[in-house]
């Protein structure tokens, strides 16, 4: 039996409605399979095996992708002083290799649970292993409450190549037209991030695009929302421990607004 069979069968056996379920005989259909199960997967305790195996899987798919050093991302595009910088960098926020990298998380923050989903939750999860859900069910049962709009808390990484993730939930909003109140929750989610990253002594931040995509902010806004936020942050905050920050883009709209917003 491979690795990816023995993850498979382990994680069709926890669940009796998958027992019938049909394996895919090709690698990525496996690799597709088992992110799937992973991701529709409540928290809960699995075998020390499983883990091992789990994590040499998802180690060699990130050495496939490639991991991003700092030093390959860090043409500054918009300096706020000689010691922070502001960048933009587009490609997977996966394989950045940074002291910490955002997740727009939901307010259950447990992860998507859509099989296969696009979103950047699902991403971050699906690359760090079963491990990063159960540690935010923990933070979320010492918390007892969801998780509210504007707020963010920092967890592991376990298989990312980064060292943390820290997690916040973004507004939403349905129209596409946020609120001044939503607009205001976004704000925060970028000034508690920076925060976080500072009582932890972190020096390097992904940011993603917040509230953007399925939650319908509208881009050009939370950028422009993004940029002000973080460098009123360093301007009140001179010490602050964050020397590099990455605004993480995946589509090019984004990366086009980005760099006309930091000319």
């Amino acid at each position: 039996m491979t690795r990816l069979d023995y993850l498979i069968d382990y994680l069709l056996k926890e669940d009796p409605q998958y027992s019938e379920m049909e394996i895919p005989s090709d690698l990525q259909g496996k690799r597709d399979l088992f992110r799937a199960l992973r991701n529709v997967r409540m928290p809960k305790p699995v075998s020390e095996e499983f883990l091992r195996l789990q994590d040499e899987e998802l180690q060699a798919q990130l050495l496939e992708k490639g991991i991003v050093e700092l030093s390959a991302c860090r043409d500054a595009k918009f300096c706020v002083s000689t010691e922070t910088k502001l960048l933009v960098w587009q490609g997977d926020i996966t394989r950045l290799r940074v002291d910490a990298i955002v997740n727009a998380a939901n307010s259950q923050m447990l992860g998507c649970f859509y099989p296969l989903h696009r979103c950047i939750d699902n991403a971050i999860h699906s690359a760090a292993g079963v491990q990063l859900r159960e540690e935010c069910h923990q933070l979320m049962l010492q918390q007892g409450h969801e998780e509210p709009t504007g707020q963010a808390k920092i967890t592991k990484a376990y298989n990312l190549p980064c060292k943390h993730v820290i997690h916040t939930v973004g507004p939403i909003i349905p129209n596409g037209i946020p609120t001044e109140a939503q607009k205001e929750h976004l704000a925060s989610c970028y000034r508690s991030i920076m925060a976080c990253a500072n009582e932890n002594g972190l020096e390097s931040v992904a940011f993603c695009c917040i509230s953007t995509g399925e939650f319908r902010f509208p881009n050009q806004l939370a950028a422009e929302i993004a940029l002000k936020t973080v460098s009123d942050y360093l301007k009140g905050n001179p010490n602050c421990s964050v020397k590099h920050i990455f605004f993480n883009v995946f589509k090019d709209k984004d990366l086009l607004i980005y760099k006309q917003l930091m000319q």
